[in-house]
C-alpha cells in the first residue's frame, strides 16, 4: 500500500512537473502530511524528485531544460541551498537590477524569489527559464557559446557587453560559489565564467555571495572573488562558527 502510493506520487510529480504538498493533500486526503513529507524524502533519496519548499518537482522536468549533470547538482544539498535560497529571496527588493549566475542554488533562488517588478540579468538558462515563470520579472539572458555541463552562456562577447556598455546597471550580483577557502577566495571551474563573474562582483553595487557549508575547503582552478570583494554572505546553520566570525571582522554581514 504505500509504495502503492509513493509510486502514484511520483507519477503525478512527473506528470505535473511540480506539487505542493497541499496539491498531493489533494490527491489523498486520508494520508498525513507528514506522511506525505517523508514520502517525499524517500522519492528523493532514489533520485525520482527534487524537493524544494512546500512541495517537489520531478527531475525529468528539471532535466528537460538543464540536462542530466546539471540536475545532479541540483539535488544534492537541497536543504542547504533551499534554506540560502530563502534568506537570499527576502533580501530582493522591487525595482532592483540584479545579476544571478548560472549556479544550482541560482535556480532554487530563481524559485524562491519574490514576483516583484525587477530586472535580472543572468547566463543560466535553468535559471532564466525559471524566472520566466514569474509575471513581473524582466529578465535577460546572457548570449554566447553554451557550457553544457552548467547549462551556462560564459563567452568573451558577455564580458564586452558588460565593460563596455557604461549604460547597464548592474545593483545587486548575487553569486553562489562551488568553492571557497579563506586561502584562495571563491573559485570555479571555467576561466570564462570567472572572468564574467569577476566582472559582475566589480560592477555591482553590492555583492551577495551564496555559500552551503558543503562548498568549504574547496579549491577549482580559478579564483573570481575573495572575502572582502563581497558585503553580504548567505549560509546554512551547518556552517562553522569560527569561519563566519572571519566574515563578520572584515565587517561583510553574515546569513
Amino acid at each position: 500500500m504505500k509504495r502503492d502510493r509513493i509510486s502514484k506520487i511520483a507519477e503525478l510529480i512527473d506528470k505535473r512537473g511540480k506539487l505542493s504538498l497541499r496539491q498531493l493533500g489533494e490527491y489523498f486526503p486520508r494520508v498525513s502530511q507528514m506522511t506525505l513529507r517523508r514520502d517525499l524524502f524517500l522519492l528523493e533519496e532514489e533520485g525520482k524528485i527534487i524537493r524544494v519548499r512546500g512541495g517537489a518537482m520531478s527531475v525529468k522536468d528539471v532535466q528537460k531544460t538543464s540536462g542530466v549533470p546539471y540536475t545532479k547538482k541540483t539535488a544534492i544539498y537541497t536543504d542547504e541551498k533551499i534554506e540560502i535560497a530563502q534568506k537570499a529571496g527576502s533580501l530582493i527588493d522591487a525595482n532592483t537590477s540584479i545579476f544571478l549566475d548560472a549556479g544550482s542554488t541560482a535556480l532554487y533562488l530563481a524559485k524562491e524569489m519574490p514576483d516583484i517588478p525587477c530586472t535580472v540579468f543572468t547566463n543560466g538558462l535553468a535559471v532564466a527559464t525559471e524566472l520566466c515563470k514569474k509575471q513581473n520579472v524582466a529578465v535577460n539572458l546572457l548570449g554566447g557559446p553554451l557550457l553544457k555541463e552548467n547549462l551556462s552562456t560564459v563567452p568573451s562577447p558577455s564580458s564586452v557587453y558588460f565593460t563596455d556598455n557604461k549604460d547597464t546597471n548592474i545593483e545587486l550580483a548575487i553569486i553562489s560559489s562551488p568553492a571557497y577557502t579563506p586561502e584562495n577566495g571563491f573559485s570555479c571551474a571555467s576561466q570564462v565564467e570567472a572572468d564574467l563573474l569577476r566582472i559582475m562582483c566589480k560592477k555591482a553595487k553590492f555583492t551577495y555571495m551564496m555559500l552551503d557549508s558543503s562548498k568549504i575547503g574547496k579549491i577549482k582552478p580559478y579564483t573570481f572573488a575573495r572575502a572582502e570583494d563581497i558585503h553580504v554572505l548567505i549560509t546554512d546553520d551547518a556552517f562553522p562558527e569560527a569561519l563566519k566570525n572571519q566574515f563578520k571582522e572584515k565587517n561583510i554581514v553574515v546569513m
